[in-house]
C-alpha cells in the first residue's frame, strides 16, 4: 500500500532512555521508558523530507563532471566509492519519484566516476568497485540503459582476479593485498553476484555467491551472534589473525543483504535465519548501538558506514517470510532512529547530517556522513510509501 501522508511516531512506546543513571552509552540493549522518551510524538512525511534532502545534497556537493565533492564549498573530489553511493541515491530519488531529471544526474556520475578514476572504472580497491557494481545494477533494473549492465558486469569480471584459494578462499581488499581478506570486498561481492544472477539467471553467478558466502560465513561471522568481524590475514610468519576487534555497521548490514537474496533465490532457510539473526543482534549489539541507536562511527570513511546497513535493514523489514513479532521489532528500531535523526541529528532548514544521530553536525558535514543521513531519510520514505508505518 502507498501513503503520502506522514505517520505519527508513538515513539513513547518504542525506544528511550533508561530511568537507570548508572547505564553507560554502551548499554547492550535498547532500553525503553515511555517516561523518558528523547522522541516527542511528531507527524513526519518522509516523502517530502526525501525530497528536500536529495535537493540539498546535490546542490550541495555535485561538482564538477556531474561528480560530488568531498564536503561544500571545497572544490575537492569525494573519492571513488563515496559517488558510487551517490549512484545510489539518484536511483533511490529516481525509483520513488519517476522525476526524469534525475536520469541525467545518474548518467553524469556514471561517466564523471570514469572520467575521475583516469579514463577507466578499474580500481586497486575491490570493494570501491563493488559499490558502484552494486548501484549500476540497481540503475539498470531502474532505466533499462544498458551501459549500467555493461559497467557491473565489466566490475565483476575486475574483482574476480582477486579471489585466491590463500585463507581458504574469498576476495581480497586491495587488488595488492594478497594476503588480507575482508567483509568489505566479500559481502558486497556476493550481494553484486546475486544482482546479476537476477538479470540473466546465469547459474555461474550463483555458484559464486553461495561459495563466496559459504568462506565468509566460515571466518568472518561471529557463530554466536552472527555479527561480522572485519578482517583475516595471513601474516609474513604464517600466523592467521582475525581482527574481531573491528565490527562495523555496513559490514553487518552486506551480510543481512547477501543472505536474503540467496534465501529467496534457493529457498534454503539458512540464509533467512542468519540474516535474521544478524538482524536482532544489531538490535541489542553495544559493538553498534547507543542507547537504541545506530552508533556514531564518525565522518570520512566511517560516516558512511551506518547508511549502507540502513539500506539492507530495510530489505530485511521488506522481507514477506520473517514472523510480525520480529518485523515489528525491526521497525520500532528503525523508527525511532529516523525519528531521532530528524529531530536531532539533521540541521533545518539547511538538511546536512551528523554522524551522530542523536545530536546536531557540528562543523562541516563531508559527503559520507550526508549520504548516510539521505539512505535513512529515502528508506523511511520507502517504508512510508509502502504502508509499513500505518497502525
Amino acid at each position: 500500500m502507498r501513503n503520502k501522508i506522514g505517520y505519527t511516531y508513538l515513539i513513547l512506546a518504542t525506544f528511550g532512555l533508561s530511568l537507570v543513571v548508572s547505564c553507560s552509552d554502551d548499554d547492550p540493549v535498547p532500553l525503553r521508558d515511555p517516561s523518558k522518551s528523547s522522541v516527542e510524538n511528531q507527524v513526519i512525511n518522509w516523502d517530502a523530507v526525501a525530497d528536500s534532502i536529495q535537493t540539498a545534497t546535490y546542490d550541495s556537493y555535485i561538482g564538477s563532471e556531474g561528480t560530488f565533492n568531498a564536503s561544500i564549498g571545497t572544490g575537492v573530489y569525494g573519492n571513488y566509492w563515496p559517488n558510487a553511493h551517490g549512484l545510489h541515491i539518484l536511483v533511490d530519488a529516481y525509483i520513488r519519484t519517476g522525476d526524469a531529471t534525475y536520469l541525467s544526474k545518474m548518467k553524469n556520475l556514471l561517466v564523471g566516476i570514469e572520467t575521475k578514476n583516469g579514463g577507466t572504472y578499474s580500481n586497486v580497491f575491490n570493494d570501491d568497485m563493488l559499490w558502484l557494481g552494486n548501484a549500476c545494477v540497481r540503475a539498470y533494473n531502474a532505466t533499462d540503459d544498458i551501459k549500467y549492465k555493461e559497467v557491473a558486469e565489466f566490475l565483476w569480471n575486475d574483482i574476480l582476479l582477486s579471489y585466491s584459494e590463500v585463507l581458504g578462499g574469498g576476495i581480497t581488499w586491495k587488488k595488492d593485498t594478497p594476503n588480507l581478506k575482508n567483509a568489505v570486498s566479500n559481502g558486497p561481492a556476493i550481494i553484486l553476484a546475486m544482482r546479476l544472477y537476477e538479470l540473466d539467471a546465469n547459474p555461474e553467478y550463483l555458484d559464486w555467491a553461495k561459495k563466496l558466502y559459504a568462506w565468509e560465513k566460515e571466518h568472518l561471522v561471529d557463530p554466536q551472534t552472527e555479527l561480522v568481524w572485519d578482517n583475516i590475514k595471513l601474516e609474513d610468519n604464517g600466523d592467521i589473525v582475525i581482527q574481531k576487534d573491528w565490527i562495523f555497521t555496513y559490514n553487518l548490514g552486506t551480510w543481512i543483504g547477501a543472505g536474503l537474496r540467496l534465501y529467496n533465490a534457493t529457498g534454503e532457510q539458512n540464509y533467512l535465519d542468519n540474516s535474521l539473526r544478524a538482524g536482532r543482534s544489531l538490535l541489542k549489539s553495544p559493538e553498534l548501538t547507543t542507547n537504541g541507536i545506530l552508533k556514531d562511527e564518525g565522518q570520512g570513511d566511517g560516516g558512511l558506514f551506518k547508511g549502507v546497513l540502513i539500506r539492507y535493514f530495510t530489505e530485511l523489514i521488506m522481507q514477506d517470510n520473517i514472523s510480525e513479532a520480529d518485523r515489528g521489532e525491526f521497525l520500532k528500531f528503525f523508527e525511532f532512529n529516523a525519528a531521532t535523526f530528524y529531530k536531532h541529528g539533521l540541521s533545518h532548514p539547511g538538511m546536512l547530517s551528523s554522524p551522530d544521530w542523536r545530536n546536531a553536525p557540528k562543523g562541516a558535514t563531508d559527503l559520507t556522513t550526508q549520504l548516510s543521513g539521505v539512505m535513512l531519510v529515502e528508506a523511511a520514505a520507502k517504508l512510508e510509501l509502502e504502508g509499513y508505518f500505518e497502525d
